[in-house]
């Protein structure tokens, strides 16, 4: 399963470099993938501390890297109900968009911004990887070498993926009530949402979750 994960994985890292390396050039800055996307199986040593499978999918800023676990892929179906190979790419470009926002500067604003609750800067900061997903998912098709074939079928598979990881879908299912004050992702609408807005527009500009009034 690792080997199948690896290549699956590789083939969306390199979409991404694909899509996102023009979109750089453009702005005359020079795009740099992860320094690695890292599988590993329950924990595994970061940058940013010990990973572990309850964390889910993360982007460590200090070392550049994307981690995943690979129990991870079964629970997006199982648990979450998340089906489709397409769940999976869109989980992870969302996190090669974290690595996009350390590169551009909007991680630091997060910070800037506060850490938790419905308007916080981290849940900007998750809404505009899910945005920089949906740009992903636009525009793969056109730019990947290795011919990444995206269907209306694949985005909903993608939808579906950012409602069932919405902050308030989480709290449902695990703690039977929703608390808004500890969002650190965002509501599954809000998710989807902003997922779409990339996709429609296929342009980063869409995606100033910073700059919007209403998320």
């Amino acid at each position: 399963m690792a080997d199948e994960a690896g290549q699956f994985v590789d083939t969306i890292e390199t979409s991404n470099a694909d899509v996102w390396g023009p979109i750089f050039q453009a702005q005359g800055q020079r795009y740099t993938p992860p320094q690695a996307i890292v599988i590993y199986d329950r924990a595994t040593g970061t940058g940013c501390g010990t990973g572990q499978a309850a964390m889910g999918p993360f982007y460590c800023p200090a070392d550049r890297k994307v981690y995943l676990d690979l129990t991870f892929w079964n629970e997006l179906e199982s648990r979450f109900g998340a089906k489709g190979e397409f769940a999976r790419a869109y989980v992870i470009s969302h996190e090669i968009g974290h690595h996009i926002q350390t590169l551009t500067g909007a991680s630091d604003q997060a910070r800037r911004q506060g850490a938790r609750g419905a308007e916080s800067g981290s849940v900007r900061l998750e809404l505009q990887a899910d945005c920089y997903a949906g740009v992903w998912a636009r525009l793969a098709p056109q730019a990947s070498k290795g011919g990444i074939a995206i269907n209306r079928a694949d985005i909903e598979d993608g939808l579906g993926a950012a409602a069932a990881v919405g902050d308030d879908a989480i709290q449902q299912k695990t703690q039977g009530q929703v608390m808004p004050d500890s969002f650190t992702h965002g509501t599954s609408a809000q998710r989807m949402r902003w997922f779409g807005k990339g996709y429609d527009a296929g342009d980063p500009g869409a995606c100033d979750t910073f700059g919007a009034r209403s998320l």
